[in-house]
């Protein structure tokens, strides 16, 4: 049953997560008020393990279109992924295998169903993986979506002509990316693809091909990307490392959103939660004239978001647990062990094997910023070697601690 309530259907249209509509909102509203249930999709390349808060912007989304009715499908990009999306890239992604992909986005549904509705009995979300049709495409159909763009159309494209400039390779296959991509379009039959901005030429791409191939309309909503207003640059990124996770623990979770500069506090409420406006609005007119400490707005939305992808009762726990170690300066009270056989060990190898790290080079360069810590004396020498014992307590950061068995 789809829901025409003109009230829900303005609030989507004028939703805070949309950055752009093409053609136009008039459009899109035109379409949630014609009683017909849409194909609405997101498609998703599983480049690594873990979705992150910049990804939970689309889901907010797509949430307000299944409770209106639309059929929503997650499209698991597993062939698309092993060409790699050239979007933002100044060189070329590194090449995955299908067993690296299929193991990154085994557990995509599990970090989603804390938004979307995976279990609806009146309208469940629908999965699909596009090496259902790309592997069986032969050559002569490839070369017939070839023939609908041209080079020029590519070319133009920023990351290209950047490397142009800088007279660095294009290779042919991240040509046909934005292709592949935008035919998926065409297979699902879809009216409406969501995505983040970064993403508008690729989906753009597959407006072009639906017109192409099925002479329909193709809506294409562009969400805003969550960006730290100081420096311009994506506040979650894959490829740097620098993300908060939709399954992070509790405890990690909540201290990471801490850890976050006050410039992006309110880009956050406004694009990793569903909290209202108007509360939004408040918060930062307390924040303007200083009637509010932006730690206790950061406190506040570290629950909002460890509670949404967990429970009241494990945010409370990660709360605790944050307090006394940043405000008691305290160790955790549960401290992972690892067991270690060597008698003694380089401090690089030990923060590695101890998984405090992933490689030798961020270890060196956590000890030269003094963020390393072996029973509460800071390591100064990275050459150091490290004599073994049980409960030898090993700290990086203000977060992460081992205690050796």
């Amino acid at each position: 049953m789809i829901d025409i309530n003109t009230e829900k259907i303005e609030e989507l249209v004028s939703s805070r997560y949309i950055e752009k509509v093409f053609p136009s909102k008039k459009i899109l509203e035109k379409f949630l008020k014609s009683g017909k249930r849409l194909k609405v999709y997101i498609g998703i390349d599983p480049t690594g393990p873990q979705l992150h808060l910049g990804h939970s912007t689309n889901f907010f989304l797509l949430k307000h279109f299944q409770e209106l009715g639309h059929l929503i499908i997650f499209l698991v990009g597993d062939f698309t992924a092993q060409i790699g999306d050239p979007t933002g890239k100044t060189g070329a992604r590194k090449v995955l295998t299908k067993k690296q992909v299929l193991k990154n986005c085994k557990n995509y549904k599990k970090q989603v169903e804390k938004i979307l509705d995976f279990k609806s009995k009146q309208n469940p979300i629908k999965i699909e993986m596009n090496s259902k049709w790309w592997e069986k495409t032969s050559i002569k159909e490839m070369i017939n979506i070839m023939a609908k763009t041209t080079v020029g159309q590519m070319i133009k494209r920023d990351m290209f002509q950047k490397r142009i400039k800088q007279q660095k390779e294009i290779y042919l296959h991240e040509f046909l990316y934005p292709l592949l991509q935008g035919y998926d379009s065409v297979v699902i039959n879809t009216d409406i693809e969501v995505g983040g901005n970064d993403q508008t030429f690729n989906m753009m791409m597959g407006r072009d091909l639906v017109k192409s191939y099925q002479n329909k309309e193709k809506i294409i909503i562009a969400t805003k990307l969550l960006i730290n207003p100081k420096t311009n640059e994506k506040l979650m990124s894959k490829s740097k490392g620098n993300f908060i996770a939709l399954d992070d623990s509790p405890k990690e979770m909540y201290g990471k959103v801490m850890a976050l500069p006050d410039e992006v506090i309110i880009p956050c409420f406004e694009l990793c939660t569903e909290i209202s406006q108007e509360e939004i609005s408040k918060i930062k007119k307390g924040l303007k004239v200083k009637k509010i400490n932006p730690r206790e707005v950061k406190a506040r939305l570290a629950r909002k978001i460890v509670e949404l992808y967990h429970s009241k009762k494990e945010m409370e726990k990660a709360e605790r647990e944050f307090d006394r170690v940043f405000k008691e300066h305290k160790k955790p009270e549960k401290i992972s062990q690892v067991k270690i056989k060597n008698k003694e060990m380089p401090i690089l190898e030990l923060l590695v094997k101890t998984k405090l790290v992933q490689s030798k080079s961020e270890a060196q360069r956590l000890i030269k910023q003094g963020g390393v810590k072996i029973d509460d004396k800071k390591i100064k020498d990275w050459k150091k070697i490290i004599k073994i014992k049980p409960g030898l307590i090993i700290q990086v950061g203000p977060r992460k601690f081992i205690k050796i068995s």
